[in-house]
């Protein structure tokens, strides 16, 4: 299928993503190798104009935050955080920061607020347990989130994943559907940090086995496609052939989760009425069977990019993981 001008989640409109990377070396058995990796869903205020979303866990081995009032409402409220395992709660704490800033009803004469935060164990390059991301890390990234191209590879918090045995970290793609009224755009950034050199389908490297943890993937999907929250779930799970696709068998400790939203149209917070209304794509069309493929061949494409654009990095202990050659 087409791809758009960026081949990246950010040819959906008024979507943004935006990177906080950490590289230092402290001393001979300590490295900070990490980050954080902002996805606005579009340019308005998050949390008073909320969109449809979904998530899909393929495999559950992950420590994600958020995901349950996602599946429960529908809805996603704020940006798409991701980073390491052990910074999950530093970024939900600047994001929750950010978040209070820009919407002082939250917690006070509003609700509360739902903040999602997606995140792979880098632990084999960076010294996780330094907890080095801070809350600011996550309130820069946001504020960095651009349109236009997306930095990808070992950036973000892709600067310390590891995936196929070679060096992984954030990549992106897009597929355009064709559509009578008008076009429709499928954006996909994953987060690789999964699988060994044997399971790749499309290694040309050989690579000895690196004792480390299992690994994980997030993958999330973007549209303006004008869907709910049931059909992005069904979204999610064509995500998953995406991934399948490039050879992962899905290992026991790897937590695989799929984050769907569009920003077709808004729901907004607060309404005087008790109803609302929208267009949303019939289920028996061409372009929702158009849309499941955009969805997988973004995703996989999104795979091979991050390895593409990853570089050969030196992490905790002077480990150092090439740059696979595709």
């Amino acid at each position: 299928m087409n791809k758009g001008r960026w081949n990246a989640i950010t040819d959906v409109p008024n979507v943004h993503v935006g990177h906080v990377t950490l590289h230092k070396k402290i001393n001979e058995e300590d490295t900070i190798c990490t980050g954080v990796t902002a996805i606005l869903p579009h340019n308005q205020n998050s949390f008073e104009q909320k969109v449809p979303a979904a998530s899909f866990v393929l495999n559950g081995f992950g420590k994600t935050a958020g995901l349950i009032q996602i599946e429960e409402l529908g809805v996603l409220e704020s940006p798409i955080m991701l980073t390491n395992t052990f910074s999950v709660g530093a970024v939900l704490e600047g994001t929750l920061q950010h978040m209070l800033q820009e919407n002082p009803s939250i917690g006070d004469s509003t609700s509360s607020l739902n903040i999602v935060v997606g995140e792979c164990n880098d632990s084999h390059l960076n010294s996780m347990r330094l907890m080095a991301v801070r809350p600011e890390h996550a309130q820069n990234a946001i504020q960095y989130a651009e349109s236009g191209p997306v930095q990808q590879g070992a950036v973000g918090a892709g600067k310390g994943m590891i995936c196929y045995g070679v060096k992984g970290g954030i990549g992106s793609s897009s597929r355009i559907v064709d559509n009578e009224d008008q076009p429709y755009t499928v954006g996909v950034l994953s987060l690789t940090n999964f699988g060994n050199a044997h399971e790749c389908k499309f290694a040309k490297w050989q690579q000895e086995q690196i004792d480390k943890p299992d690994g994980s993937v997030i993958i999330v999907v973007a549209t303006n496609a004008p869907v709910d929250a049931r059909q992005l779930k069904r979204f999610a799970k064509r995500a998953s052939i995406g991934l399948g696709r490039t050879g992962t068998h899905i290992h026991n400790g790897s937590g695989d989760i799929i984050i769907c939203f569009s920003n077709a149209y808004t729901i907004p917070h607060t309404s005087n009425s008790f109803t609302e209304e929208y267009s949303i794509l019939r289920d028996d069309t061409d372009v929702m069977n158009n849309l499941f493929q955009a969805v997988i061949e973004a995703t996989e494409e999104s795979i091979y990019q991050s390895l593409l654009h990853a570089e050969t990095t030196t992490g905790r202990k002077n480990r150092m993981i090439s740059k696979g050659q595709l």
